[in-house]
């Protein structure tokens, strides 16, 4: 038999005690022996739930425990997440988390810990929710010299964009509306501005390239300054907003990663991808462009990743589950700025200067558009540094938004 413990009962940590519950027979079957859930950590009781018996209050009795071989983290964060993790893999126990930040600040640290103990470090649920991405990216395609991680990451900002694309809802009211709906935590800072996206590149981006990309070192844009003057400019040259998080594998093996909000173009694969549904495309030399679609977060989906971990982990008690990647560094990653696009701007100005400035770009029309705002697709691509140059050209012009 293999016991496990549960660090933490909000949503997901609930939805993996159920799953293990529900699904046991199919569970001992896959795995060949019994996984039986011993405790339940958190600061609150439960009264009335069908796991009331298992809860404790002090990690100290999981830990010191000898036989709980399995620690499922879903607290979230990387403070007492960190703490209680690097306990259990030094008290010898494979840990399985969906905490997406604690793996983009601390997994190169703790997939050495795993090793040097002979345990697992496993996080399928820490990117895409459901969505089964780590663990093809680093076994199924792993024939293949990857070159592009790129994909829409976080359902929230997906919403969010649908309604004002689909609906014309302006960005603050599509907010409330993911919030009533539960798509949305109260403070939304970290999916709106792009830090849930960013920490999951970098998980990403770590187990294609081999080497752990820092959140710091990926610059993050949101979505929070996107307007539907913007989607309405978009919708005329046949694009739609998508946050996407990128990472490149450089020629010289450096990386590029960068979060921000893009013109996808509508017949684009990630276009049609909608509501808080997640894409993750990834290009390899041998099978080229493959992309995974689901449901990037939800209680049931992500405790599905979470207890496919379980049953992993389970099964290599005895080997321990391998996955590694190499230390981050400053030598690592590159600047998005070499990068060129055909940039969309938004800008107060006159046509009459675009064309000076932008020989050959596209201006864009959208109905009641007030008579000195001016947009423009660039005629061909171009770096930030170029399109900066050319800007400055207009001055005074006054730039309300720039994408990519």
């Amino acid at each position: 038999m293999v016991n496990v413990a549960i660090l933490g009962f909000g949503t997901v940590g609930s939805g993996v005690a159920e799953v293990l519950a529900k699904n046991a027979e199919h569970i001992d079957q896959k795995v060949e022996t019994p996984v039986r859930l011993k405790y339940i950590l958190d600061v609150r009781d439960f009264p009335g739930s069908p796991f009331e018996d298992k809860v404790v209050h002090d990690f100290s009795v999981i830990e010191n425990d000898p036989t709980v071989e399995i620690v499922v983290e879903t607290i979230g964060g990387a403070t007492v997440a960190l703490d209680y993790t690097r306990r259990a893999l030094s008290a010898g126990k494979s840990v399985v988390s969906s905490n997406k930040e604690l793996v983009a600040e601390h997994g190169y640290e703790l997939l050495q810990l795993a090793a040097q103990k002979g345990v697992s470090y496993l996080f399928e649920a820490s990117v895409g929710g459901g969505i089964p991405i780590l663990r093809p990216l680093s076994q199924c395609l792993a024939a293949n010299e990857l070159t592009e991680v790129c994909g829409i990451l976080n359902g929230t900002t997906n919403y969010i964009l649908t309604r004002m694309i689909r609906s014309g809802l302006t960005f603050e009211a599509a907010l409330k509306e993911a919030q009533a709906n539960g798509y949305a935590e109260k403070d939304p800072t970290a999916d709106v501005e792009g830090r849930d996206a960013c920490r999951k590149i970098c998980i990403l981006a770590a187990i294609a390239f081999g080497r752990h990309i820092y959140p710091q070192q990926v610059p993050t844009e949101g979505i929070s300054g996107v307007t539907l003057a913007d989607v309405a400019y978009a919708e005329s040259c046949n694009r739609k907003i998508k946050l996407l998080g990128r990472a490149v594998k450089e020629p010289d093996g450096r990386v590029c990663a960068y979060v921000a909000p893009h013109l996808v173009d509508a017949e684009a694969p990630l276009a049609g991808v909608e509501d808080v549904f997640n894409a993750i495309m990834v290009k390899g030399d041998a099978i080229g462009d493959v992309m995974f679609y689901g449901r990037g977060a939800g209680k049931l989906p992500t405790a599905s990743a979470v207890v496919a971990d379980v049953m992993d982990a389970a099964r290599h008690i005895q080997s321990r589950k391998h996955i590694e990647w190499g230390p981050g560094g400053e030598d690592v990653t590159v600047s998005p700025d070499q990068f060129p696009f055909r940039w969309y701007v938004r800008a107060a100005g006159s046509a009459a200067a675009v064309r000076t400035a932008f020989p050959g770009a596209a201006l864009l029309s959208r109905p009641g558009a007030p008579a000195e705002e001016v947009a423009f697709l660039t005629a061909g691509a171009m770096t930030r540094a170029q399109l900066d140059a050319a800007l400055g050209d207009l001055r005074p012009l006054s730039v309300f938004r720039v994408l990519a």
